[in-house]
């Protein structure tokens, strides 16, 4: 079964909690530090047994500068990390800082409340608490993260979240991509993440592997707060030749395999891979848009010529969706996996 098959599994209820290790928050969380000060953090997708995300936080309060910091759990029964509690209520924990000069949050400092609701981010509970917050950061549930992100732009937050690459490819996170309300962060080491989940067997391609935890490739960071990175140009080698290059079929367009392959004197438009998108520059590209099915119509990308449509079909047993890009090699139809349309505006 395919990566992007199981993580649609995560759709069953437990096997959508990852919980994210704390050096991978480290390793991230450096780069916004100048962006915390005095600010309400809230993480609003963390079992504080588990989640990194309060640890990262609350040990960290005086030295980002935060003003508050706030979790809220879901369904939570095992609170026996700040208290003894045991209940199946959801419950907020609110940490205002160092009081005894210890250098550490202990269970008194940390204010405990019983939620009223199940603890869902979607509940009105949880969205008043989100209002009051400015910048939100957590690792959400895969399967919802259309609708968590479609929650923060409504309420005009700013964010650092977890999420696959394959996100990256859904129209409504795409249309922020373009309008620049969304961007993606450094990213997990080698391109992979380790996360708590007892429920997942390890179905990354990639050979490290580490007890306890399940590895996902494709895992990224996404957010709206500006860092250095945003503004980095890819550096570009390679020259246009229409052999290495070839165009679309039915859009016009060159392909491009690789990121680092993209030519640098090609005036014209230009499909890469999704992963392109971990190096891109507003000001040195501009996003088009998807070559995929419906986003790929809504750009020009014409339907399949019927001798094509057929040949995909009958001959190589494959399906032929309108609006997916596709190139003809040696008379064979070819489907390049999933493309974003760019065009380099220095040029």
């Amino acid at each position: 079964m395919s990566t992007k098959k199981k993580l649609n599994q995560a759709r069953l209820n437990k096997k959508d909690e990852f919980y994210t290790r704390l050096e991978d928050i480290n390793r991230e969380l450096r780069h916004y530090r100048n962006h915390f000060k005095d600010k309400v953090v809230y993480c609003n997708c963390d079992d504080p047994k588990v989640s990194n995300f309060f640890h990262y936080f609350s040990y960290k309060f005086e030295k980002l500068g935060l003003k508050k910091l706030v979790t809220t759990s879901y369904k939570n029964k095992n609170m026996d990390l700040f208290s003894q509690n045991n209940s199946e209520s959801s419950i907020k924990l609110e940490y205002l800082g160092d009081k005894n000069s210890n250098r550490k949050p202990d269970s008194d400092e940390i204010g405990i409340t019983y939620l009223k609701s199940d603890g869902d981010f979607r509940n009105e509970e949880t969205i008043n608490i989100l209002k009051e917050a400015d910048i939100v950061c957590t690792n959400p549930p895969f399967s919802l993260f259309r609708e968590y992100v479609s929650q923060l732009i409504k309420y005009n937050k700013k964010f650092i979240i977890v999420g696959h690459q394959n996100a990256i490819s859904y129209k409504e996170i795409f249309s922020l991509l373009i309008d620049n309300k969304i961007w993606l962060g450094y990213g997990f080491k080698g391109g992979a993440g380790h996360f708590i989940n007892k429920h997942y067997e390890n179905f990354a391609t990639a050979s490290n592997k580490m007890e306890g935890m399940i590895r996902v490739s494709g895992v990224v960071w996404f957010t709206n707060l500006d860092i250095k990175k945003r503004h980095e140009d890819i550096r570009l080698f390679k020259k246009y030749n229409p052999d290495e290059y070839p165009a679309y079929e039915n859009f016009d367009a060159i392909n491009v395999n690789k990121t680092k392959d993209i030519p640098c004197d090609f005036k014209g438009k230009m499909g890469v891979p999704i992963t392109f998108i971990n190096k891109f520059n507003p000001e040195q590209f501009e996003l088009i848009g998807l070559g995929i099915s419906s986003s790929g119509l809504k750009i020009g990308v014409k339907p399949y010529k019927p001798e094509h449509r057929k040949f995909r079909k009958e001959v190589q047993k494959r399906g032929a969706v309108d609006g997916d890009l596709y190139l003809i090699e040696n008379g064979e139809v070819k489907v390049p996996y999933a493309r974003i349309i760019i065009k380099n505006i220095r040029l």
